[in-house]
């Protein structure tokens, strides 16, 4: 090998092996698919030997380029945690962040964090990403998440803001008049519910809880859904009942299209949380969205404490 290859080819090497894809590495760095398709093979005249398998439709690591992955990913995860080291001594917080979050929590973000977060730091540009499945957030690239408390994964550090979270069943004055009203959630297993498909493709069952007593219901009923709003409008059509959150909900139930239903057996439980990996240097820009995240947190304690704080 004559010439070392730069850091940038480097680079571009390692973010093509993970994606599986020249497209959308190409898109992340800003770069056309045969630009970047030119870089990698340059990378491999330099260093003498095949790094990637290509095919029309995937593109998949040599056993010498699984091997150099492998190596090159901590050593460039510690060039980026040096270089993140030192924003701190700059005078303001710079650079891009990127943040993957639920559709539900981004649009929670955009109503208070966001909008205070930039008016604070106008030199950081802010990368949301709504994915409905929880994702390796490391492996892809996100410097946080967002999700529910209880789906954080246990490696993470998780701060919590927004307030606890209440599901709950709604139903339209219409549908209750048409098909009765449901007393406990067992009555629900006769009537027409909206289920709601997860990302994985498995159906969410509804969980209910009174007094130490727990019932988790496989609803029944002809339609499924993936969409939280469209749930919520579905049922004040007078179609089915649905199971939302109460902050969705919330809009429908104050203009009076739909009625909470098993209100005593619909208890919060632990709402939102950003989370990060624990075991390396928090970028200043990631530090920065982290204040501005718990002094939110810190303002929804207070006026949820009739003291005024916990």
């Amino acid at each position: 090998m004559n010439q070392k290859p730069d850091l940038a080819a480097l680079n571009a090497f390692v973010l093509v092996a993970t994606r599986g894809s020249f497209r959308q590495a190409a898109d992340e760095l800003g770069v056309s698919p045969s630009t970047l398709s030119h870089m990698l093979r340059a990378l491999e005249e330099k260093m003498a030997v095949r790094l990637l398998h290509r095919t029309t439709r995937s593109v998949s690591p040599t056993e010498a380029g699984a091997q150099l992955l492998g190596q090159l990913r901590p050593v460039l995860q510690g060039l980026e945690d040096a270089l993140s080291s030192v924003e701190q001594y700059r005078q303001q917080p710079a650079g891009t962040l990127r943040i993957n979050a639920s559709e539900s929590a981004v649009r929670q973000l955009l109503q208070r964090v966001v909008p205070e977060f930039l008016r604070r730091y106008p030199a950081i540009s802010l990368d949301l990403v709504t994915e409905g499945r929880l994702i390796d957030i490391v492996s892809e690239k996100f410097d946080a998440g967002v999700r529910l408390l209880d789906d954080v994964p246990q490696d993470m550090v998780a701060v919590p803001f927004g307030g606890e979270l209440r599901f709950i069943a709604v139903a339209s004055p219409d549908y209750l008049q048409r098909c009765g009203t449901p007393t406990t959630p067992d009555d629900l297993l006769r009537h027409q519910c909206i289920r709601f498909r997860l990302p994985s493709g498995k159906r969410y069952r509804w969980e209910f809880s009174r007094h130490g007593i727990e019932r988790h219901i496989d609803v029944q009923g002809m339609l499924m859904l993936d969409h939280l709003e469209l749930m919520a409008e579905t049922a004040a059509a007078g179609q089915a009942i649905a199971w939302l959150p109460d902050s969705v909900a919330r809009p429908w139930l104050e203009n009076g299209s739909l009625l909470m239903l098993l209100e005593e057996w619909s208890p919060p439980s632990p709402g939102l949380a950003l989370y990060y990996p624990g075991h390396r240097h928090v970028p200043a820009a990631l530090r920065a969205f982290i204040d501005v995240v718990k002094s939110f947190a810190v303002n929804a304690d207070q006026a949820g404490s009739p003291a005024g704080g916990k």
